[in-house]
């Protein structure tokens, strides 16, 4: 593990890179009882010639930065970060499988430390990063998902943190989704207010492509940054691959609001094409249908289907990025 101790009075103390270990903190300290932590979800990959890369981690810094920021904990450096990331990933190239779909996972995080029942911005901090070998999110093929809409609970709302990667974001979404599960659906399509916009799937973002009613043309759409919306990093990276690729082929790329009834009018037209989710597990998840009062919404892919064009382009697209296949400015070489 990589770790790095922060107090007001001396600022960021040099940092280490250590056996992996237990974490020894007071029972009062404050990341306890207020919920000072944030952190964030990135990945190591190595091609075959036995390069390691990372892939995009300045939007990493700078979301962790905006994060911290957000609950009073301490900024730092983004490049100086990547850095200390890239010689850890460096050191610990001998756990990433030089396979497609292998990585080593790295979570970074950030807590206050201070020990104190008082509120108030954290005296003190750590910042730290672990890590773990992974396989493929599918290790059996690309398989789509089906999912609730979820109404009578709300993921995040104007004016709050819903677009920071906050610990205390994830904890309050476990028991609507285990109540999904035991109706048999794998995550909740999260709504939001009378009018149910479509927010976010899970804790990925989600994208809709659908043939417009007037004009005929086929839209890639997602819900806009209003505040509500995790800056995904493949959010990010599939709004930017479809504008550069998809927009030559008439495809229109819109992030806008739009509703779980917008989303079940256009499939029972026969001009939703198909759904998916993104996020740094699966790069890019489909969806098969949604249950919504009371029916099931499909989303446009035949029983025989695990996957649309568009969601198997961005996948390929992205993964020939991340692991080396295209020289891309995305791609950091280690």
């Amino acid at each position: 593990m990589l770790s790095i101790e922060w107090t007001a009075s001396q600022g960021w103390l040099a940092p280490r890179i250590t056996p992996y270990q237990n974490l020894s903190l007071d029972p009062a300290t404050c990341v306890f009882h207020y919920a000072f932590e944030c952190f964030e979800g990135m990945k190591a990959y190595k091609n075959s010639d036995g390069q390691v890369r990372l892939f995009r981690p300045e939007k990493n810094m700078a979301r962790l930065n905006k994060s911290s920021a957000r609950i009073a904990l301490p900024n730092f450096t983004g490049k100086a970060f990547i850095d200390l990331i890239s010689k850890f990933a460096a050191i610990e190239e001998r756990f990433i499988p030089a396979a497609r779909g292998f990585s080593l996972y790295l979570r970074p995080t950030m807590i206050g430390t201070q020990r104190t029942l008082g509120v108030g911005p954290p005296g003190s901090a750590l910042l730290y990063l672990i890590a773990s070998p992974v396989g493929p999110y599918y290790p059996t093929g690309f398989r789509a998902v089906s999912l609730e809409a979820t109404d009578y609970a709300v993921r995040a709302w104007p004016g709050g943190v819903g677009d920071m990667k906050l610990g205390a974001n994830y904890a309050p979404c476990i028991v609507p989704q285990l109540q999904a599960a035991k109706r048999g659906f794998h995550q909740n399509l999260w709504l939001f207010g009378k009018e149910e916009f479509v927010t976010e799937v899970g804790t990925m973002n989600f994208f809709a492509c659908i043939k417009d009613k007037e004009t005929g043309k086929n839209k890639l759409m997602t819900a806009p940054l209003d505040g509500t919306i995790l800056e995904g990093v493949m959010r990010d990276s599939v709004l930017d691959l479809a504008k550069e690729r998809l927009k030559p082929e008439g495809w229109e790329v819109e992030e806008r609001k739009f509703t779980m009834g917008e989303l079940a009018d256009a499939a029972d037209e026969g001009r939703l094409i198909e759904a998916f989710g993104t996020g740094t597990a699966a790069v890019v998840s489909p969806v098969r249908k949604i249950s919504w009062k009371g029916r099931l919404v499909e989303c446009g892919l035949n029983e025989d289907q695990e996957a649309g064009d568009v969601t198997k382009r961005m996948k390929a697209w992205i993964e020939g990025i991340q692991y080396g296949d295209e020289d891309h400015s995305w791609s950091w070489k280690i």
